[in-house]
């Protein structure tokens, strides 16, 4: 046990202070601070020494340097059972400070107040990251504090030893402590890549809030946790039971499609991080029953994404089918009321979330594999009409549609569409023609062709033979688009004028594994 005489306290975050005074004044531990916090304290009415008097030392450089003095980390870092560490303290005239509650400058809050790097700059915590780390290292003998969230456990501890702490009170706190300070580090690292525009470091810092632990990973034998950026996720959980990590999985892929699609107009239907339905329609019920309808089989369980507040109307629609998950940008009262008389089915409001800046990250086998991601807008400034067919606007907007949601689609992908509607889509096969082949099943199990449609196919990479774009002309597709970039690119072209098909090329291929 390790019994607290005195203690320093330095915190941004006064919330919750008078907890903690109180519990020191009734052990009779003597309080050190400075800055807000001192006054802080004296508010309260409690006693307390300020840094300075303690020190004998003045603020300096408009309060950058208040703790960072020989007699405050001196009585920290001082090994008490030591006998040339004692007799050191004794030379000196220097106390031991046996309890450290810091909690650092808002760096990360302030990123997201300003752009003002002084204001930034002024604002990354010199003095109490290095307080934390001189505590956390010598936790043999000291306590120290970096969460107002501790507070309680602090309080507890303390009743519990009668002003004391445990080593393995202090170990825990300590391994705490220098996950905060390494957290904090990240932030500003990360800033300053931001600023440089250094993407990939040579040194890459990741970190994260935990936001829960789930049931389980993909399969019940994993174990799996979700972490944020942020101290919460940008989505909200408005009804339902938690998310397990497949769902969080296949909640991300249908926004990432949601997101891309014109505001107010999208429907995403996903299943197992796949969509098997996509449509555009100012219409709100149009738009989902269009995008429901491309496969309604693969639709039993999934997940239903709209890029606009749902109202009740469509609530009741989407109420007749059984859904695990309902996001919407925003939701009416009523819907909300109607899709909650189904207990479990889980309702997410996505209006906050930004997808625009951020990197996406895989992990295997201790390294980690980190990438900008497919977001670009794609507009015909990305596409060369390579056929002696040209299509007229209604068309080009079809192929563009269906190449957005192409990108989306596990590769190798082939997506075809109606009326900016999916009705049919081939994913996730080794070969490029067995994916032609299962788009097409898909749609003509669903859909009725005849001589009114224009159906388009997009092809998320370029077809290597004829044999690909072949079955789908055969099949009564009228337009293609897929990247260049084969040596047979002459042979596709060839195919398309001979069968009198629009054939786009894209700049830009659009795997996704």
């Amino acid at each position: 046990m390790s019994k607290i005489k005195q203690a320093l306290i330095s915190v941004s975050d006064k919330n919750k202070l008078k907890l903690i005074l109180g519990i020191l004044k009734k052990f009779k531990i003597k309080i050190i601070s400075s800055g807000g916090t001192y006054k802080e304290i004296k508010r309260l009415g409690y006693q307390c020494k300020e840094v300075s008097k303690f020190t004998n030392s003045s603020e300096l450089l408009e309060g950058r340097v208040k703790t960072l003095h020989p007699k405050i980390h001196a009585g920290i870092l001082n090994k008490r059972n030591n006998k040339s560490h004692k007799k050191q303290m004794v030379l000196n005239k220097y106390e031991s400070i046996d309890l450290v509650i810091v909690n650092f400058y808002p760096f990360e809050k302030t990123l997201k107040k300003t752009k003002n790097k002084k204001k930034i700059i002024e604002n990354i915590d010199i003095g109490g990251p290095t307080l934390v780390r001189s505590a956390a290292k010598n936790y043999s003998d000291v306590t120290v504090v970096t969460n107002i969230d501790q507070y309680s456990e602090l309080i507890d501890e303390l009743k519990k030893n009668k002003g004391s702490t445990s080593i393995e009170f202090r170990q825990k706190l300590s391994e705490e402590a220098f996950t905060e300070t390494a957290y904090y580090d990240s932030a500003i690292t990360n800033y300053f890549n931001s600023l440089s525009k250094n993407n990939f470091p040579k040194k890459k810092l990741i970190y994260g809030n935990l936001i829960e632990k789930l049931r389980y990973g993909e399969n019940p034998h994993q174990k799996a946790a979700i972490y944020s950026y942020n101290k919460s996720l940008e989505i909200k959980q408005l009804h339902g039971k938690k998310l397990s990590y497949n769902n969080y999985n296949d909640l991300y892929s249908a926004l990432s499609i949601s997101k891309s699609l014109p505001k107010n107009t999208g429907t995403v239907i996903v299943k197992h991080a796949n969509p098997c339905g996509v449509s555009i329609h100012k219409e709100k019920l149009g738009s989902y029953k269009k995008a429901l309808g491309c496969d309604p089989i693969s639709a039993y369980g999934g997940i239903v994404s709209c890029n606009f507040k749902i109202n009740k109307k469509l609530a009741m629609e989407i109420s007749e089918f059984f859904f695990e998950i309902i996001i919407g940008n925003g939701f009416e009262k009523e819907a909300i009321k109607i899709l909650k008389k189904k207990k479990n089915i889980r309702i997410i409001d996505a209006y906050n979330l930004n997808i625009n800046n951020f990197y996406n990250l895989i992990s295997n086998f201790n390294t980690f594999l980190l990438q900008s991601p497919d977001n670009e807008v794609i507009t015909k400034k990305n596409l060369k009409i390579v056929s002696k067919k040209k299509p007229n606007n209604k068309t080009l907007k079809n192929l563009i549609f269906a190449f957005n949601v192409c990108r989306n689609v596990k590769s190798n992908a082939i997506v075809l569409a109606k009326n900016e509607t999916t009705v049919g889509i081939g994913s996730g096969q080794p070969s490029r023609l067995d994916s032609c082949k299962i788009a097409v099943e898909k749609m003509n199990k669903f859909k009725k062709i005849n001589e009114n449609n224009e159906i388009v196919a997009a092809s998320d990479a370029f077809f290597p033979f004829v044999d690909g774009i072949e079955k789908l002309v055969q099949s009564g597709i009228s337009a293609v688009i897929q990247p260049s970039g084969s040596i047979r690119d002459k042979e596709i072209i060839k195919f398309a004028n001979q069968t009198n098909t629009i054939l786009v090329f894209s700049n830009t291929r659009h795997f996704k594994h």
